[in-house]
């Protein structure tokens, strides 16, 4: 079995960290994702993808990267479920294993980061 995916998008807004109560270090970032096919109206239509980084893949993306840059994301998807008064909430997030900046002003290169 295989849970793997990977997203090239541009950022809609700036990364999001967090601390936990552990300390460690979460950031949330939203991918704009053009579809590969043109709807019945003949446009492309984006997706809008939350994703999770977490630790150092988290802080770089802050420092690197800001709205509009162009970003790879591999990993997963991850299931999880939230229990309110009403019951229980389920859904998914994208929860990055890599990310690859692939457009960036700060510096000329390509970044990597993995786990």
């Amino acid at each position: 079995m295989l849970n793997s995916l990977i997203l090239v998008g541009r950022l809609t807004k700036d990364i999001d960290i967090k601390e936990t109560e552990t300390g460690k270090k979460v950031g949330t970032i939203s991918l704009a994702v053009p579809r590969s096919f043109k709807n019945m109206d003949g446009v492309y239509e984006t997706d809008f993808i939350n994703c999770t980084l977490w630790e150092e893949k988290a802080k770089l993306t802050k420092e690197y990267c800001k709205v509009g840059d162009i970003v790879g994301i591999r990993g997963r998807l991850q299931s999880n479920i939230i229990k309110t008064d009403e019951g229980s909430r389920y859904f998914l997030e994208v929860v990055a294993d890599k990310v690859t900046f692939l457009s960036n002003k700060k510096k000329n290169d390509v970044k990597n980061i993995d786990n």
